[in-house]
């Protein structure tokens, strides 16, 4: 099986496995599932000091699960995955060009004056996200039940993300149609 496939698997199957397995699994057998996801994504990062950060933190997280055999932990890993690319994203934004300004030369290297402040901005809305989601992940970790923990953090965080890549989409479009008319 394709890494890729493999770690999409394991991370839309986490939240499920969690809330199904909290009452029935023990928290450090669980914990198996987080350091297999972790470990899926190793080969397919590009190591950097976000993906080196937020694996430490995810092998924190598993190893004082493990330890107290508590389930609470393995629910912060949504918390980690944001406040990492809220940390990848903003560090963007404060040094060279901005993450989705890099992403975007991918596509088109001679990204004009006005892709480069549409694309600052767009990556100031991902940092918005990040901090907007991150906090309801660590609310609905420490306040919810594990059914709403798993709700939001298996399905509707993922149907805002796809939102929020949609909107960004339809915005572009206008925004090139505007900009190269």
């Amino acid at each position: 099986m394709h890494w890729n496939v493999l770690t999409a698997l394991l991370t839309v199957v986490y939240p499920l496995a969690i809330w199904l397995g909290h009452d029935r699994i023990e928290p450090r057998w669980l914990a198996g599932l987080l350091l297999l996801t972790v470990a899926t994504r190793l080969p397919t990062l590009k190591i950097s000091a976000a993906a080196r950060w937020s694996a430490a933190g995810a092998l924190v997280l598993v190893g004082v699960a493990v330890a107290a055999n508590a389930v609470l932990p393995l629910k912060l890993y949504p918390v980690l995955v944001n406040g990492a690319m809220l940390a990848a994203f903003g560090a963007s934004l404060i040094k060279g060009a901005s993450m989705i300004e890099r992403l975007a030369r991918l596509r088109e290297p001679d990204l004009p004056p006005a892709g480069v402040l549409y694309t600052r901005r767009v990556t100031q809305a991902w940092c918005v996200f990040f901090v907007i989601n991150g906090a309801i992940a660590l609310g609905t970790a420490l306040f919810a039940s594990n059914a709403v923990w798993s709700l939001y953090n298996g399905v509707i965080a993922y149907g805002l993300m796809g939102a929020m890549f949609g909107g960004e989409y339809l915005l572009r479009l206008r925004f090139k149609r505007l900009h190269h008319a």
